[in-house]
């Protein structure tokens, strides 16, 4: 039985066990965790306390060979945890391998920056006087991750959380332990002092809310729901602590009269269906403008019912199964709720039997919607997109805005006009043109703006506005 790790090794097993399924083939079960719980996250939260000054001053050097190594043997291993991460969450082996490579880079990048943590010498307006702007570690960063991108998110938020000298406790989403449990296993021979990294598996109304409660942990960045991050923004800003949140989306994809029709099919494909549309940045809103509504309705249908569904280690497999069996029950819900609300499926929306017994849903398109319906306000969070017609571009901007979201936005067009407009006045954090709304590269920032981003961006040199304080100090020369 596996276990957590606190305090530079691997914890004795509990009796509170957790069997990881794999939604593929719930019959396999790919391992089986102990659970810990309040009395373990304490355990955790101390052993970094009691590290993060030490490691907090650290040698650059020091954190550039730790992350360097770790970040070297994801990429030599990305196959083997690449089927890893695809058997325990169902994503197809491609994008399994794919994810394991951005953790890899990730960690590269973050060992890079570790060496180039500068400052500023700045004049003072007063004579004699010198000023010194430095960077300075939080101190313990509590990092909460969901079950969707089980080793790049982990890894977007450990990495510079290391780099820049900060201590961890990390809480994994339980669906996905063992991906986790692989990263940490790495962690663990990196050379890292033991305290500095701590992972906890186990359920969020115990280890994430001893995470969040604790006056020891100075920041928190969290990726998962609305209604979660609300909460963990109140309880943090009622201790003073700092606070990064990546929520939800319900990113517009416009296709304009003018766009290639070939290209605007794949983008649309790619950024609703892939990885099973279980992606914040996924483009579950499609907007069309009236010109080539029917030419991309036709084509976009025929494309989708053609996707092979299938287990998510198949070599033929586009799209794997739904990650849970409570997630599917959700998808499936929402499907019910759009054709209430009046909306048209046109393809899918149908559970499907595989050659295993698995969580497998036709990737399903919606036509004849409103955007007041639920279906095109709430996050799915399955393989689900609507498609809506518009007059023209100024009415398509308007309904890509009309959202509480605004993480990804996409538009597919030739005109440079439309698309440099579209650039500054879409209201999201990240703009996509002739691409998919999902795929960000790893040293660009992330985020969104309203309800799916709160704090400093992530990934990048960005991630630095989270992970330090700014410390300004000044000496008088004589």
């Amino acid at each position: 039985m596996k276990t957590s790790y606190i305090n530079g090794r691997f914890i004795e097993a509990g009796e509170q066990e957790l069997k990881n399924i794999n939604p593929s083939d719930i019959s396999d079960v790919i391992d089986t965790f102990s659970r810990a719980g309040r009395a373990e996250t304490r355990q955790a939260i101390t052993a970094a306390a009691a590290a993060a000054d030490s490691w907090g001053r650290s040698n650059p050097q020091q954190r550039f060979d730790i992350l360097d190594f770790i970040g070297s043997e994801i990429l030599a291993r990305r196959e083997e945890l690449g089927a890893l991460l695809s058997r325990e969450e169902g994503k197809t082996l491609p994008e399994g391998i794919g994810e394991v490579t951005r953790a890899g880079y990730l960690f590269k990048f973050f060992a890079g920056e570790a060496l180039r943590i500068g400052g500023e010498k700045l004049d003072s307006v007063r004579a004699g006087a010198t000023i010194d702007i430095t960077r300075e570690p939080v101190g313990v960063v509590g990092i909460i991750t969901p079950w969707n991108f089980p080793v790049a998110i982990p890894a977007w938020k450990i990495a510079p959380a290391l780099c820049y000298g900060n201590a961890v406790v990390f809480k994994p989403a339980e669906l996905v332990p063992s991906s986790a449990w692989a990263l940490a296993e790495i962690i663990s021979r990196s050379g890292l002092p033991a305290g500095v990294f701590n992972m906890v598996i186990g359920p969020g109304r115990e280890v994430g809310d001893e995470i969040i409660g604790s006056n020891e942990v100075q920041a928190i960045t969290f990726t998962g729901s609305v209604s979660t991050g609300t909460m963990i923004a109140q309880r943090c800003a009622a201790r003073m602590a700092k606070v990064q949140l990546e929520l939800g989306g319900k990113n517009p994809l416009i296709v304009l009269d003018d766009a290639d029709l070939e290209q605007a099919v794949d983008v649309a494909v790619q950024g609703s269906f892939y990885s099973t549309g279980q992606r914040c940045t996924a483009s579950s809103r499609i907007i069309v403008t009236d010109g080539i509504y029917n030419d991309f309705i036709a084509l976009l249908a025929k494309r989708t019912k053609a996707l092979r569904v299938g287990n998510a280690l198949s070599s033929d497999t586009q799209i794997g199964p739904v990650a849970s069996a409570s997630q599917l029950q959700q998808d499936l819900e929402y499907i019910e709720i759009a054709k209430q609300e009046g909306a048209t499926l046109l393809v899918g929306g149908k559970r499907i039997e595989g050659e295993t017994e698995g969580y497998y849903l036709q990737p399903a398109i919606f036509t004849d919607v409103d955007n007041r319906m639920r279906i095109c306000r709430e996050e799915v969070f399955g393989p689900v997109a609507t498609v809506s017609r518009v007059a023209d571009y100024e009415a398509a901007l308007a309904e890509a805005n009309d959202t509480q979201f605004g993480l990804s936005a996409g538009i597919c067009t030739t005109s440079l006009k439309y698309a440099e407009h579209y650039k500054r006045h879409a209201k999201a954090g990240m703009v996509m043109v002739n691409l998919p709304t999902a795929g960000v590269d790893y040293h660009v920032p992330f985020g969104g703006t309203k309800a799916s981003s709160y704090g400093p961006r992530e990934q990048g040199r960005y991630a630095a506005e989270f992970y330090t304080r700014v410390k300004t100090a000044y000496q008088k020369a004589d």
